[in-house]
């Protein structure tokens, strides 16, 4: 006799047939899983074995081509593919439709159908979270390379200019017969709430192309006397140099750092052409250094806080307290710590118990940890935010299709040497400038990079970096002192180097 307990319920499957219901419907995903990374197995256990064949075949094809591509690949194939954004967009963006249907079609392929209702409402909706998990990857990579398009064509001029780097670019000699590029690196504080634009921040990178091997080259802002390219309208307009009446007693508009902003407000000088700022100051810069500058990026201070930000701050050694403010109110405390971007920004720009030769140093630091810590991983994990930050913080002249160019280069700076020289007393009297010094100092500068240990060559593999290489020297005081015609390590104007995080 069979108690109630014990008697099956009306219109329930026996024991055995369930527990093979639940080992089919497990049977059916395990084969739907299998399909997501090996496309063409769910086709094959159901017997189609023509279309199975031809997924998994094609698949073979595919990964063996992009690992035999990536096996090969260099920062070269990197810069070539900045052309390639759109189609790669597009290709990642069917690649997740596809994904997703094939998800979908093997869940259908293994007949369902036979399961029990609850099983196939089950099934279903884990093949459905299964394709949309499968698909997510791709289309966060598209959306991403949409992105970084889209940034690029924002900042890039979209034509090279006559006269900038030989010209239009040429794909078997890009730079020219040149071995070194040369860029301006700019600090301005332009904005909606800010009339006019001044240049805080003037360093040159001499890159050499080969090796990447750099020389960092400061000039202060409060640079007098400046002296113009023989010759240019602003020579004409100043023959014995940059002198302008005091605006109001003891202000001087007539510095460095007010040559972008003046060139702009007179466009009488140049024929009536406006904006001649960028340009203007490239000359100078070119003239005092005795180099011929080919592209500018101007980095917005202000937005370069908001950059720092979306990298999740920044490592710096702090050598001493740094007091910051309108009204001193802020502190950045001595010792190795993690920067907010405003902490960041103040920390590079205080001017309380400092002098614009101090905060040079300090720039430099800060300019020094970003290069370093700027990691493919931080970037990756913060992309979005940094593609936006970048919109609104770098205005630049480098031709778009120079960036293909660029970014091998690019990798072998990161990787080479970095060093730098700063035009500050006593190395140069800021009021009375020796022209010839600041070129021979320049000359030497580069003459010794060009022959310090070589950087990776151009078809070195990104998958084995070389250890960012620096001359170390003795930690240094708030005011450095340079020997003549001796650069130093970019990241000299920190403490010791950041080997752990603080508080």
């Amino acid at each position: 006799m069979v108690t109630p307990e014990l008697a099956p319920r009306k219109g329930a499957a026996p024991p055995t047939r369930r527990g093979g219901q639940v080992r089919r419907a497990a049977a059916l995903l395990g084969w739907v899983a299998l399909s997501a990374v090996l496309p063409g197995a769910a086709h094959l256990r159901a017997g189609r074995w023509r279309t199975g064949l031809l997924l998994l075949g094609g698949y073979v094809v595919v990964v063996v081509s992009v690992a035999s591509v990536a096996t090969g690949a260099d920062a070269g194939l990197a810069g070539r593919a900045l052309g390639w954004l759109s189609q790669i967009s597009l290709v990642f963006a069917a690649c997740a439709v596809a994904w997703f249907c094939l998800v979908v079609r093997s869940y259908v392929v293994l007949r369902p159908g036979r399961l029990p209702r609850s099983g196939q409402i089950l099934t279903g909706l884990v093949a459905g979270v299964l394709a949309v998990a499968v698909a997510v990857p791709f289309a966060v990579v598209a959306r991403y390379v949409r992105v970084s398009e889209q940034t690029l064509d924002a900042l890039f001029t979209a034509q090279d200019r006559p006269g900038q780097a030989g010209g239009a670019v040429r794909e078997d000699d890009p730079w020219a017969g040149r071995d070194r590029v040369n860029v301006l690196l700019l600090g301005g504080d332009w904005g909606d709430n800010r009339i006019g634009m001044r240049t805080d921040s003037i360093n040159v990178a001499s890159v050499d192309v080969r090796t990447g091997n750099t020389v960092l080259l400061g000039l202060p802002r409060n640079l007098e006397h400046v002296r113009f390219p023989p010759g240019s309208p602003m020579a004409v307009r100043f023959p014995f140099g940059f002198q302008l009446p005091e605006s109001q007693p003891g202000w001087r508009e007539d510095l460095l750092f007010s040559v972008w902003q003046y060139a702009d407000d007179h466009p009488e000088l140049f024929g009536g052409r406006r904006h001649m700022g960028a340009e203007v100051l490239k000359e100078t810069v070119g003239h005092i250094l005795g180099l011929r500058i080919d592209w500018y990026a101007l980095v917005n201070i202000w937005g370069f806080a908001k950059m720092i930000d979306a990298l999740g701050g920044l490592v710096v050694s702090v050598n001493r307290d740094i007091v910051y403010g309108r009204y001193d109110e802020g502190l950045v405390k001595a010792g190795t710590r993690r920067l907010t971007g405003t902490e960041a920004l103040w920390f590079a720009r205080s001017r309380t118990g400092s002098d614009d030769f101090d905060r040079m140093h300090r720039q430099r630091c800060v300019l020094g940890a970003l290069l370093s810590q700027a990691d493919p991983a931080t970037v990756l994990t913060r992309f979005t935010e940094i593609a936006a930050a970048t919109r609104g913080l770098i205005r630049t002249d480098v031709p778009r299709p120079m960036l293909e160019h660029l970014v091998p280069v690019a990798w072998k700076v990161k990787h080479g040497s970095i060093d730098s020289l700063q035009f500050v007393p006593p190395l140069i009297n800021t009021a009375y400038p020796d022209w010839d010094r600041i070129r021979l100092l320049t000359a030497r500068a580069i003459h010794a990079s060009i022959h310090s240990q070589a950087g990776p060559t151009a078809g070195s593999s990104p998958a084995a970096p070389r250890r960012h290489r620096h001359r170390h020297s003795p930690a240094p005081s708030p005011t450095p002192v340079l020997s003549p015609g001796a650069p130093s390590p970019i990241d000299d104007g920190c403490g010791a180097p950041p080997t752990a995080m603080g508080q």
